[in-house]
C-alpha cells in the first residue's frame, strides 16, 4: 500500500467537524471577559490565556497528527510552514504567513490575515497590555513541545 500523501490544510479543514464561528468567537470572548473579572490584573489574564492554550496544544497535537497525515518536519522552517498552512487551517479555518525570520532561523512570526477570535471584539482602555489572542501562542507552544525531540 502506498504511503498517504500529506494533506493540505484545505483538505483537512473540509473533513473536520466545525463549530459555528460566531458561537466560538463569542464563547472565547466570554472566557476572556470572565478572566478579566476574576483575575483583575491584565498580566495575570495573559498568563492564564497562555496556560489554557498550552494545555489545549498538548492534547490537540494528537488529533492534528492523526488527521493531517503530515510526516516529520525536517527543520523549524518547515514546521512553521505546516503550522501556518495546515494546522491553523485545520482548527481555525485560516492560514497565516510566516515572516520576520531571525538570522539563525530559530525565531519567526506567524501573521494571521483574518483572525476569527477577534470578530466582534472591542477592548476598553482598561485592557491596555492584554494579549487577547494569547491562547494561540500557548496552543502552538504546547503542540511543539509534544513533538520536539
Amino acid at each position: 500500500m502506498a504511503p498517504l500523501a500529506p494533506r493540505t490544510g484545505d483538505a483537512v479543514f473540509a473533513n473536520v467537524e466545525r463549530v459555528n464561528a460566531e458561537l466560538f468567537t463569542l464563547t472565547y470572548g466570554a472566557i476572556v471577559r470572565q478572566l478579566l473579572t476574576d483575575l483583575e490584573e491584565v498580566e495575570e489574564v495573559n498568563k492564564q490565556l497562555d496556560q489554557m492554550g498550552y494545555n489545549i496544544g498538548i492534547r490537540l497535537i494528537d488529533e492534528f497528527l492523526a488527521k493531517s497525515n503530515v510526516s516529520r518536519c525536517v527543520d523549524f522552517k518547515e514546521t512553521a510552514d505546516v503550522i501556518a498552512k495546515v494546522g491553523l487551517k485545520m482548527f481555525l479555518g485560516v492560514t497565516a504567513s510566516v515572516t520576520n525570520w531571525d538570522v539563525d532561523g530559530t525565531s519567526c512570526s506567524l501573521v494571521l490575515e483574518d483572525n476569527p477570535l477577534v470578530d466582534f471584539v472591542e477592548l476598553p482602555d482598561t485592557c491596555q497590555g492584554l494579549y487577547y489572542c494569547n491562547i494561540l501562542s500557548g496552543v502552538i507552544r504546547g503542540a511543539l513541545e509534544m513533538v520536539s525531540s
